[in-house]
């Protein structure tokens, strides 16, 4: 993945106010960062565009708000269901076998997608639950994490492989990365464990997680191979036609 293919999409942020590194995917399908940076009117501003239901890819602990998040009035995200579907569990007995790899990189936490077959190893039922959540949505989806980098770019990448459409897997991780980088540069809050990199610093950080990326698609090298990873823990058919049909795609 030297030379990122062009997808203007991933390219061109959403207009919600508040929101942060939020991107088109495809279809019906959207990515941002924490929820909790969106304002009243970036929440307004999400129904306006046809999203009926966030997905919340963080741990429990991580839900929380922040002295800096905007106020929001009660109700401010009504007429959107937030839904809970966590990609990895803390409480699962593997769960330190889970962050040794990471912990050996001295990273606190799977922050790349070298780790992402280890998470679809431990936590296979987790992304199918993230996949029928959204093929039960009834409207537009909005995945999320932290950063909307990591977590959410394993989503993203599993669906658009699902849709056939691995010539914008690589777009939607380097926009990620990059929309989270510029954020570091302005954020209230200062990341405990990255900083806001630029020129050959910025290039090595991305260059080195689109690689990385590359060497997880190969792992799933069609769509016939993701069906039938998700097929195998607990997602139907009628549930592979539906999330395909929020990626735009025609379905029978």
């Amino acid at each position: 993945m030297s030379e990122v293919p062009q997808n203007p999409d991933a390219e061109v942020p959403v207009d919600w106010e508040g929101a942060v590194n939020a991107r088109h995917v495809l279809g019906s399908l959207y990515r941002m960062g924490r929820q909790e940076w969106l304002t009243e009117t970036g929440w307004r501003q999400l129904r306006r565009d046809g999203v009926g239901t966030v997905i919340d890819l963080r741990t429990t602990a991580e839900r929380r708000r922040r002295p800096t998040d905007p106020p929001l009035g009660e109700g401010a995200a009504a007429g959107v269901e937030i839904l809970h579907r966590p990609v990895e569990d803390p409480d699962h007995e593997g769960y330190e076998d889970y962050l040794a790899p990471a912990l050996a990189d001295g990273a606190p936490y799977p922050n790349h997608p070298r780790y992402y077959p280890s998470t679809l190893h431990h936590f296979p039922d987790r992304l199918a639950e993230v996949v029928r959540a959204v093929a039960a949505a009834p409207a537009g989806v909005v995945l999320h994490c932290s950063a909307g980098r990591d977590r959410t770019g394993l989503v993203v990448t599993v669906l658009l492989l699902l849709a056939g459409r691995r010539d914008l897997v690589a777009a939607q991780y380097d926009a990620g990365a990059r929309g989270i980088n510029d954020w570091h540069r302005i954020s209230p809050v200062p990341h405990p464990h990255e900083r806001h990199l630029v020129g050959e610093d910025l290039e090595r950080f991305v260059g080195g997680r689109l690689e990385a990326l590359e060497s997880f698609v190969d792992s799933l090298p069609d769509a016939a191979a993701v069906v039938r990873l998700l097929t195998a823990h607990g997602v139907t058919e009628a549930e592979l036609t539906a999330v395909r049909a929020k990626l735009g795609l025609d379905v029978p």
